[in-house]
């Protein structure tokens, strides 16, 4: 399809009106046109001049916290709070970016030798946001692309498509010259279009990973492209019996059924020493009971919907294919008032490892945990390892020498010592291996992307008239 419209739907009030949407592949092919002939003016800008847009951009995202958590609520279901924390993060990865992110690409002088090595701009930069976090995850992307030179085209969701506009409406009160960064909406088709087809110079994606496998095909004959590919995960929480019980079973199912279970970094398998087994799944059951579904604006609501009926009939599918004992089976949450995509929290018991099983293989994106026991840390570590991702682990353990022991041999790119595997920080790299991602990681090394290093070298050196090499 090369236009249309986008009728989105509220996922935890579809009987809301929807949000209507106009989109383009003409507009689209304008966009990446408009941002090619914007780029250099803006990469000879003074970094001092970039910067300080990033500045007055941080007062707009701070001034519009409300609005966009708000926005969230609406487009993605997720309870006010939750909101507030990712409109909060906006503000934050400027911090981070200005403070720690630059200097890892500020231009570096050689020790020794009279040469030194630069930071350049890729061009014009191509950024695919997911639903889940749809101005947190982008964000992380587009500012670095932009203080480094760049210039940013953002195709979001189109199931988010509204709180874009609120995120551009920023860059346009902040006084970013024009075509700079621009929203580019549209369906599927759109997104293609810019990750495959258009003329850019890179693609930042977060998402799937048969779609981040799609791009990477589509680029296979562009090796000059920068690809930095996010592609989720079937993270881990190891529960040892050491740890404090109450306090990892607790963090397990926040990390499991928070943003009803749609983040990359969720725990959908939870692993325990086999001696603590019966005490973990009594707690982990009565958490998944008490979790409380419901509308954004319910200021008691832990977790809201599922992004679409698409999402929750294939997330449902998964669940009754899993061949595993429920012991809290899936069911529909009653949110009083609202018609919407809600699903209650749920726990599976796996007492066998079934090659091929989707459940136990993909990522699902609900709100669910699979429990598995495990003898001693061999066990533990082999059971961990054993998926296709590679992205988050977390470890519950008082003894600090054990953490650091398994982490060692743990496939995973983000590790947590009694912490959920939700909620990296923006100061560490985010990223991980296998099917997670193509050694790209996000967070505090997503400057590393967003430029390319030249060397220069300012001596003479080599051969000369006077010292000529052999034969010339």
């Amino acid at each position: 399809m090369d236009q249309g419209e986008l009728r989105v739907f509220s996922p935890g009030d579809l009987d809301a009106p929807p949000r209507v949407v106009v989109w383009s592949l003409a507009e689209a092919r304008q966009a990446v046109a408009r941002a090619r002939a914007a780029q250099p003016a803006w990469a000879r800008r003074p970094l001092a001049e970039r910067l300080a847009l990033l500045l007055a951009l941080r007062e707009r995202f701070v001034a519009h916290e409300a609005d966009f958590a708000r926005w969230l609520g609406v487009e993605v279901g997720k309870p006010l709070w939750e909101g507030t924390q990712e409109a909060r993060l906006l503000p934050n990865k400027i911090d981070v970016t200005l403070e720690q992110g630059l200097r890892l690409v500020e231009t570096h002088r050689s020790e020794g030798f009279d040469g030194e090595w630069i930071y350049r701009p890729h061009g014009v930069m191509v950024v695919l946001g997911p639903f889940n976090f749809p101005v947190h995850l982008p964000n992380g992307h587009i500012l670095p692309a932009l203080a480094l030179g760049n210039t940013v085209l953002f195709k979001p969701s189109e199931l988010t498509p509204m709180v874009a506009e609120l995120y551009a409406r920023c860059f346009a009160e902040a006084g970013f010259p024009e075509h700079v960064f621009q929203v580019i909406q549209g369906e599927r088709s759109a997104g293609a279009f810019l990750s495959g087809e258009a003329e850019v110079d890179g693609v930042l994606f977060t998402g799937s990973f048969g779609v981040g496998t799609a791009i990477a095909r589509a680029n296979a004959h562009r090796p000059g492209k920068i690809l930095a590919l996010e592609l989720g995960g079937k993270n881990a929480g190891l529960i040892f019996a050491d740890a404090d019980l109450d306090r990892a079973a607790y963090q397990v199912a926040f990390g499991a059924y928070v943003t009803a279970g749609q983040r990359c970094s969720s725990t959908s398998r939870c692993l325990v020493e086999r001696r603590v087994l019966g005490e973990i799944q009594v707690k982990l059951v009565e958490l998944a009971k008490r979790a409380r579904v419901g509308h954004f604006e319910d200021p008691q609501a832990f977790a809201g919907p599922l992004i679409s009926a698409r999402a929750k009939e294939s997330y449902l599918t998964a669940l009754g294919d899993s061949g595993a004992e429920a012991l809290v089976a899936p069911e529909e949450a009653q949110v009083p008032g609202k018609r919407g995509h809600y699903l209650r929290p749920s726990l599976h018991r796996v007492a066998t490892r079934v090659t091929g099983n989707r459940y136990q293989e993909q990522e699902l994106f609900g709100p669910d945990i699979a429990l598995y026991s495990f003898e001693d840390e061999a066990e533990a570590v082999r059971l961990a390892n054993d998926t296709s991702y590679g992205l988050c682990a977390s470890m519950f353990t008082s003894d600090r020498t054990r953490f650091e022991r398994v982490a060692r041999e743990l496939r995973a790119g983000v590790i947590n010592w009694n912490s959920p595997t939700v909620g990296a920080s923006g100061r560490l790299p985010f990223g991980g291996v296998g099917n997670s991602g193509n050694h790209r990681p996000a967070g505090i090394f997503s400057s590393l992307y967003c430029a390319w290093p030249a060397a220069v070298s300012f001596g003479p050196s080599g051969p000369t008239p006077g010292a000529p090499a052999p034969g010339l």
